[in-house]
């Protein structure tokens, strides 16, 4: 038992800074803005731990499952905390574009962030990685329809009209993702797995031996992910309101705060992949990169239009001309970029550019 919470530190920091906060906040939000600030940022840092301690666990069911179902645990398990904690934040401030900039934000750091980085780095240590190209295909295309869909053409919908599309839209991103669970898990699962033929034993990941028979229980790991979930979801709404005061009147980006809830997500995510490309394992990189933008759009977008629908006031989807403008681009050079099977630290190094132009485009606040 000892051993169990020693290795459970980063989720009892959460509840610890949680109880913190609880006690705190009133006397923190009747501070300062620089106070209020220094609060938020210790309170990403401790959402930050406990959702790597999630993904952790989530990567040992994801180990146990095996590709292609333990991508898309993982993927899941991220989606599922970005969209507590934008949920949370979606009630603490009035910000009706929140939602978009949010989705937006995490597509480009799982595509041209995560991808990016894991293709230059493998690239450069491995060369050309293999991976199969039906899943980078299958991915590319049901982005770009949840994305239209969702994020497009709302912006021609009457105003007088939005309550149909948001009904309409929740039903074609949950049919869209019905189907694409019964392709991953079903017939055609072999899409998103790939046999190396010459992979030793001894490269398996480290998860899948199973570190120890405590920690690498699935029914632990259930309950740690959903107490992490928990703990995760309150601290946010500290964190938000905090955030909220400290920003207030700072002139600060507006998408600050959304790449901040989509960096928190993305942050296990990001490590996982890392270790996938120094492996040679650029199928996990693929599932997860573009598994996780898919999912947050398809899963996101049902959840914030239900609330729209339910408080009768609806959310800004429609993209600008910047954000149509780079995604269009990023799933261009996606599509051609995971057509042939191979990545290399070129195709890499466009999308880890288009990345660095999304960070100068925010912080120009377009």
């Amino acid at each position: 038992m000892l051993k169990f919470l020693k290795g459970e530190l980063l989720l009892i920091q959460a509840a610890v800074v949680g109880l913190v906060a609880w006690q705190l906040e009133h006397g923190l939000l009747e501070g300062s803005q620089l106070v209020a600030n220094i609060a938020a940022a210790a309170l990403v840092i401790s959402i930050a731990c406990a959702s790597m301690r999630v993904a952790h666990h989530a990567e040992v069911l994801a180990a146990k499952a095996g590709d292609p179902y333990g991508t898309m645990i993982l993927t899941l398990s991220a989606v599922a905390v970005e969209v507590l904690i934008l949920v949370i934040m979606m009630t603490g401030a009035e910000q009706p574009t929140l939602v978009r900039d949010t989705i937006y934000s995490a597509v480009m750091l799982d595509i041209n962030g995560i991808l990016g980085i894991a293709a230059l780095i493998g690239g450069l240590k491995h060369g050309e990685q293999p991976y199969n190209d039906d899943s980078g295909r299958t991915y590319s295309v049901m982005i770009l329809t949840a994305m239209g869909i969702s994020m497009v053409v709302p912006d021609f919908v009457p105003e007088a009209s939005w309550h149909y599309y948001s009904g309409f839209t929740i039903i074609a991103m949950l049919a869209l993702y019905a189907l694409f669970l019964r392709m991953q898990v079903g017939q055609h699962s072999y899409f998103f797995a790939y046999r190396y033929p010459n992979r030793k034993k001894s490269e398996v990941p480290a998860e899948a031996h199973g570190e120890d028979e405590e920690e690498g229980s699935v029914a632990v790991s259930i309950v740690v992910i959903l107490v992490g979930v928990v703990l995760i979801g309150l601290l946010a709404e500290f964190m938000s309101a905090f955030l909220n005061h400290g920003l207030e009147g700072s002139g600060a980006p507006p998408a600050l705060t959304a790449i901040l809830v989509a960096a928190i997500a993305a942050g296990p995510e990001i490590l996982t992949a890392m270790r996938a490309a120094l492996k040679n394992r650029m199928q996990a990189v693929v599932n997860i990169a573009l598994g996780a933008s898919l999912s947050t759009v398809i899963l996101t977008v049902p959840v914030v239009e239900a609330i729209a629908l339910f408080s009768g006031q609806p959310f800004t989807m429609a993209m600008t001309p910047v954000q149509i403008t780079m995604v269009t681009i990023t799933l261009i050079a996606a599509a051609i970029n995971v057509n042939d099977g191979e990545t290399n630290a070129i195709e890499g190094m466009t999308h880890f550019v288009l990345f660095a132009t999304f960070i100068m485009l925010s912080v120009l606040g377009l």
